[in-house]
């Protein structure tokens, strides 16, 4: 997610249908010799495996895998973040699997506060270099947090975007695995805050106007604005589900961040719309048991 108030910086692929033909053939024909199994097996090329404990992790994407505003007002945070940070009260992502003292060693975090679809490729670029075992992608919210509805990104440009950023990763890294987290439910962080006044007056420094502008406002055009922000951000999800779908390394989340139920005990305490380090836990939670799950989400 973006503000725009001033900070200190910013399925698996289905196995080839050779396999089936074989298989299919050799019944018709009525093969039994001992090598057609084998021959079989030779002739389809079976799809890469999952792993489900990745030894290295990089992560990409915005400012909430900065932990931006998770700590401090209008600074990035790190060390609390989902993915790759380090605190023991958020037990990130990358200390479930690879142990807290790993940490520093074996992750490595790229996300920059802000960022929208366009500068993913630039950040995989930097995160392909190490070669990771696997790759976090949380982008998409500054995509739909814009001045004006608008202004949002068409989803044409961000289905183009992710695909142009996916292919560079795979050309770079080819081992690499890609867990693609879902955009959040901006509406819901609207509900969350809304009613207090507050809140009210941090929201009008700059964030996500899209969403949050005239944020008690019901009238006819402030709700068809809301709704129109969330249904954007429905689609960016189902672009992120579908290009992932066609990467034998890449997992979506089936959309657990999109639903997931934020409270106001999960978010920032500064501006009730970023994750707060108890949001940025539950991120890594459900990361965690996406990403050690032998089969993908349905």
């Amino acid at each position: 997610m973006r503000i725009t108030a001033p900070r200190p910086r910013a399925r698996r692929a289905l196995a080839g249908a050779g396999a089936a033909v074989v298989v299919l053939a050799g019944a018709a024909t009525g093969c039994s010799s001992g090598g057609s199994g084998e021959q079989g097996e030779r002739g389809a090329q079976a799809a890469p495996r999952w792993n489900t404990a990745p030894g290295s992790i990089a992560a990409v994407g915005d400012s909430i895998t900065r932990g931006f505003d998770a700590c401090s007002v209008l600074a990035d945070c790190p060390e609390v973040s989902w993915a790759t940070g380090n605190d023991p009260a958020v037990r990130s992502l990358a200390a479930r699997l690879l142990g807290e003292a790993e940490v520093p060693a074996r992750s490595w975090n790229y996300a920059v506060t802000g960022s929208r679809m366009e500068d993913l490729p630039a950040q995989l670029a930097g995160a392909a270099a190490h070669k990771p075992d696997l790759v976090t992608v949380m982008v998409g919210s500054n995509d739909a947090c814009r001045p004006t509805a608008s202004s949002m990104t068409p989803v044409a440009d961000f289905r183009a975007g992710f695909e142009k950023a996916l292919a560079e990763l795979r050309a770079a890294s080819p081992a690499s695995q890609v867990y693609v987290s879902s955009v959040p439910d901006l509406q819901r962080l609207w509900e969350q805050g809304k009613d207090l006044p507050v809140v009210r007056q941090v929201w009008k420094l700059g964030i996500c106007q899209s969403m949050l502008a005239d944020p008690l406002s019901l009238a006819t055009g402030a709700t068809a604005r809301r709704e129109q922000v969330r249904a954007r951000v429905v689609e960016y999800n189902e672009v992120l589900r579908e290009v992932c779908a066609k990467d034998p390394l890449c997992r979506y989340d089936g959309g657990a961040v999109f639903q997931y139920p934020f409270a106001a005990e999960q978010l920032s305490r500064w501006d009730w719309f970023h994750p707060g380090k108890d949001g940025q836990a539950r991120l890594a939670e459900l990361a965690h048991r996406q990403v050690t799950a032998a089969e993908p989400p349905r």
